[in-house]
């Protein structure tokens, strides 16, 4: 019998928020008005290719007090703590031990904004929670996705039938996420990933964080 492996796997966390919805409208109206208050809030120094119809807040977001901060904060923690812990066979003993040092910030996209092709230096996991997805058009499917480059770098560099339709997780094509409100997403923060353009009505608004870890 042939035995087949995968070697080379990239980490994926997934999670959802109970009952999202009372959160999700507290968090919308907090973020839409520090929007309101232009660049008090605004990340000062951007980098990655944006465009106007998308806001970006500065990176302290989970050191706000407000309580619906708090309550998001813990969520996402809390989970990407159980993940590290589960992938490095750590025990609660030593989970216990970690320390977390977190760069958090939201943004509010509004028709036709993106966010370019980046990943997150200086950390080992981030994440993504999906407060709002908007309304997409239904003539566009890829509206607002948060789309995974292939991190295999010569994964395309000949298709033909012996690889073309490869199974998951083997294939050669990026990953797509189509997120919902309540949705929670954790990866390693050196993979390359984009927002393509929103084409819907209404704000979608996501919360994005860095983490990196130290043991006391």
């Amino acid at each position: 019998m042939m035995q087949m492996k995968g070697l080379f796997p990239v980490p994926f966390g997934y999670d959802q928020y109970p009952n999202p919805e009372a959160l999700n409208t507290a968090l919308r109206r907090l973020f839409l008005a520090r929007e309101a208050e232009g660049s008090r809030h605004a990340n000062p120094g951007p980098i990655t290719l944006r465009n106007e119809q998308l806001f970006e807040s500065h990176f302290k977001l989970f050191s706000w007090p407000d309580a619906e901060i708090v309550e998001l904060r813990n969520f996402c923690l809390s989970r990407l703590a159980q993940l590290v812990s589960e992938l490095n066979g750590y025990d609660e003993r030593t989970r216990a031990r970690l320390d977390i040092r977190t760069d958090a910030w939201f943004h509010v996209t509004r028709r036709n904004g993106f966010f370019g092709v980046h990943n997150h230096p200086l950390a080992s996991w981030s994440g993504v929670y999906c407060v709002s997805a908007g309304k997409n058009d239904a003539d566009q499917p890829d509206s607002g996705l948060l789309n995974f480059l292939h991190p295999h770098i010569g994964q395309a560099m000949y298709v033909d039938p012996g690889n073309e339709h490869l199974k998951q997780p083997f294939g050669i094509q990026n990953y797509g996420l189509m997120l919902q409100p309540g949705q929670l997403v954790l990866f390693p923060s050196w993979l390359l990933h984009q927002v393509l353009p929103f084409y819907g009505e209404g704000e979608r608004i996501t919360v994005a964080f860095n983490c990196s870890f130290s043991l006391r």
